[in-house]
């Protein structure tokens, strides 16, 4: 596993949020990211985690992270284990009263909940390399885009989308 870190926060082409994990220690050059393209919901709940703001209630990843809390477990790390047929696949690993407990979990919710929680997000060595993509392929700037204006990108995203653009 490859200790990774929340690089950045897109939008692409078609208006759907990507996140980019970004190895924390690079072993290699050229390095390679992880885009996971994400909802709409997962994405802004990253987003506000981010930026370290909180709702006036409670949202789904809070509720998560409270009850984990309430319940004397914390989550010890996340980690995106596979990729089959094109759907990535994620365990989020609790310390738990009784024990370690590994979940399944979607990469979108597990990213959410780590970032809520501040707890470490690994990727499969395998996958890194079977998804992943030289970070110059992000195109120029990306690499040290600015916060700021990742964030203001994204705001006008979640301001103009229409909730029928995701319909099938």
């Amino acid at each position: 596993m490859i200790r990774v870190d929340l690089a950045s926060m897109a939008v692409d082409s078609r208006g759907q949020p990507v996140v980019i994990l970004r190895p924390r220690f690079p072993q290699q050059a050229p390095v390679r990211v992880l885009p996971i393209w994400i909802g709409v919901q997962e994405a802004s709940a990253i987003m506000l985690a981010l930026e370290g703001a909180t709702a006036s209630r409670p949202m789904s990843y809070d509720l998560m992270a409270r009850l984990l809390d309430v319940l004397n477990a914390t989550v010890q790390q996340v980690a995106v284990t596979r990729l089959e047929e094109g759907t990535f696949f994620a365990e989020i690993t609790l310390n738990t009263p009784n024990g370690i407990q590994v979940v399944d979990a979607r990469p979108s919710d597990s990213i959410a909940l780590a970032m809520r929680t501040e707890s470490a997000i690994f990727v499969s060595e395998s996958v890194l390399q079977e998804a992943g993509v030289p970070e110059s392929q992000l195109g120029p700037g990306d690499e040290n885009a600015d916060k700021e204006s990742q964030i203001e990108e994204f705001h006008h995203f979640l301001d103009t989308v229409d909730p029928d653009d995701f319909r099938g």
